[in-house]
């Protein structure tokens, strides 16, 4: 498997999925940032950038390069946006009592997202001060989306805010946890991608 993720057609490949898939994602945060003071624009399409931060990655693997923030921050970010979006979705269709195609579409680009930044781990070569500026962007980030009201909208749960905050936190406390030990720690699983 590490074979394939390696090679340079299928990195490519990847590479242009990421990016249309970075482009799909704005467009579908339009309609939030317009009602949203440009001071949070930045914080707001989580997702999208996470998936951005990965392409940067995959065009600097391509050049037979690391970008090692990039890899942290796409780490993080994919994991945590990934995770969090899959069980954003359950839980809609839990509380609306239906399954919604919408959310099982994002369930599974979300789910992909998240596969793909843990298995691109043993390929990172990003250290703690890296893996530390990507662990301050999502914890700033979760005090803007819960304390400023910028996460993203989701009808019908929002009477549901502090407890989706609070596990948002932990969430965030949990892929720390999974970054460092897959990418910083000693004696962790590393593959050279060239």
């Amino acid at each position: 498997m590490y074979q394939l993720l390696a090679n340079r057609s299928f990195l490519r490949l990847l590479m242009a999925v990421n990016l249309l898939g970075a482009i799909y994602g704005y467009i579908w945060y339009l309609p939030q940032l317009q009602l949203t003071k440009a001071r949070f624009w930045l914080f707001v399409p989580d997702s999208p950038t996470a998936i951005l931060f990965f392409t940067f990655v995959l065009i600097a693997f391509l050049g037979k390069k690391h970008w090692p923030l990039m890899e942290a921050l796409a780490f993080v970010c994919l994991v945590k946006y990934g995770i969090w979006a899959v069980g954003m979705n359950i839980f809609l269709m839990i509380d609306q009592k239906m399954i919604l195609l919408t959310s099982v579409m994002l369930l599974l680009s979300h789910g992909f997202m998240a596969l793909e930044g843990i298995l691109y781990a043993p390929f990172y070569r990003f250290r703690i001060s890296h893996f530390m500026i990507a662990a301050v962007w999502v914890l700033h980030n979760d005090v803007i989306d819960y304390l400023f009201g910028q996460m993203p909208i989701y009808m019908g749960l929002e009477r549901y805010l502090p407890y989706i905050g609070y596990a948002t936190f932990w969430l965030s406390v949990f892929v720390l946890w999974l970054v460092y030990r897959k990418s910083i720690r000693k004696n962790r699983f590393k593959l050279e991608l060239y």
